[in-house]
Order: C-alpha cells, then structure tokens, then sequence
C-alpha cells in the first residue's frame, strides 16, 4: 500500500504534541468533535478530509501484508497528563521501533483513549492504545491495540501506578516498564489510510489496528477516565471508499 507523502505528513508529528496543548479543542461542549473545523482554519481538514480516523472496521479486503515486527527495548522515559489524554514520551534516541514494509519506523509516543476510536464491527472497546512511529521521511504509522475489560494489566499499572493528575503535569517514568507486554503476542491486523484523531486531523497516516485486545480492569479504567473527566475519543468517520485490508 502507498504511503501519502507531503507536508501534512512532515508536520503531523509535531502537529500531534502541539494540538495536545490547544485549549480551545476538547471532546465535549463547544470545542467538541464536530466543532472541531470551525475553531480554527488548521482544523478545516477534520471536516473536508476524505481519509479521517478513526473507522469502524466492518467489510475487509485480503491482502499480501507484510508482517509487523516491533523492535521495543528502551521503554518510555516520561508520561504526560495534556488534558487531552495521557501520554508516554520516548527519549529523543530511542531504539524503540518497528518494522513495516520493509522500513524502520521510531517509536515516538504512545497515547490512551476510553472507550475506543476504532471500532470493529460496531463495537467499541474499554479502551485503546495509539502507539506513533515516524519514518526518515517524516510519514507516521500508528499501531493501535484494543483493550477489553477484564484482568487487571499488570504492566499498565506501572503507568497508572505515576499517572499524573493534573493538567500539564510530567512525571518521570522509573519502573522498569516492558512495552512489549502491553501489546498481543499475536500482531495480526487491519490497515488502512487515516490521518490523526485529534485536530488539525492531518492526514497520509497509516493505521496498523491489532486484531487482538489486550486486557484492563474495571479499576483501571476508571482511574484513567476519572483523570480525564470524560470520554476521550473522537466519533468514527465514513470510509468515502477506503479499504480495509488484512
């Protein structure tokens, strides 16, 4: 599958931690979703795009994918409370990274939403995880991972153990944390082109969704919406003719 290359890839990654801060946009109110374009004119694509995220994952195409492979050894160094989610930062020479057709993509943050963005035939998840690498050219992957409620997810805690209260609020990470053990064994998936879920909905992104969840307890999950104040996921968008494929 081709990778959309352009500005709005090059940007996005910065695109992301900056759009974090903007307190303008939120999920709720008057800065809800689907306000989002009219708040201000970087956000028009949240409208006008024709390949948003997130999806509902229903009809698929059978494709020859490529395997993913993920390389994670370091671990994050920080998590961050933006007020728009919570989020782990990787140090700036990070080994932590995947590989996808036939490149090395750099782990550079991972982020939770509750309950899910993505869906899968119509349902939605307790919770997701939105795992962002970036390629030399500057394009993005984002590896998502499902999270049914059930057992407690022990390497979880380890984040929620420091989870940070407050709005722009940092703290460093010192457990030992193994990334590893927060997604499947088994990393068969759905892909397809998307952008970012949050404003300015950049686009030529592309989603990598494991088809199978991870575990978080009813504890855990209320401790993060609790943090939040409330839902954190952006509805699904229409397809406008995209494949899913797998």
């Amino acid at each position: 599958m081709n990778h959309y290359i352009g500005k709005a890839a090059l940007l996005a990654l910065s695109m992301i931690s900056a759009s974090a801060y903007a307190s303008h946009w939120s999920y709720e109110g008057e800065g809800a979703p689907e306000h989002w374009s009219e708040l201000d004119d970087a956000y028009k694509t949240c409208l006008s795009g024709m390949n948003q995220s997130p999806i509902n994952i229903d009809s698929t195409a059978k494709a020859h994918l490529t395997p993913l492979q993920t390389h994670y050894s370091d671990g994050p160094i920080t998590l961050t409370n933006n007020g728009h989610t919570i989020q782990a930062g990787e140090k700036a020479d990070t080994r932590d990274s995947i590989t996808l057709d036939n490149q090395t993509w750099t782990l550079q943050q991972f982020h939770f939403h509750a309950p899910s963005e993505n869906t899968v035939h119509g349902k939605k998840f307790a919770m997701e995880m939105h795992l962002v690498h970036k390629n030399a050219s500057g394009e993005l992957v984002v590896v998502a991972v499902m999270f049914d409620k059930g057992a407690a997810n022990s390497e979880l805690e380890k984040l929620w153990g420091v989870m940070p209260g407050k709005v722009d609020q940092n703290v460093t990470i010192t457990p030992n944390l193994d990334l590893n053990k927060l997604l499947p064994e088994t990393k068969t998936f759905w892909r397809f082109s998307g952008s970012l879920t949050t404003p300015p909905c950049s686009e030529g992104v592309t989603w990598i969704v494991l088809k199978e969840p991870m575990s978080v307890s009813a504890k855990q999950l209320e401790k993060f919406t609790h943090t939040m104040h409330h839902d954190n996921n952006r509805p699904v968008q229409s397809l406008h003719g995209r494949l899913v494929v797998e």
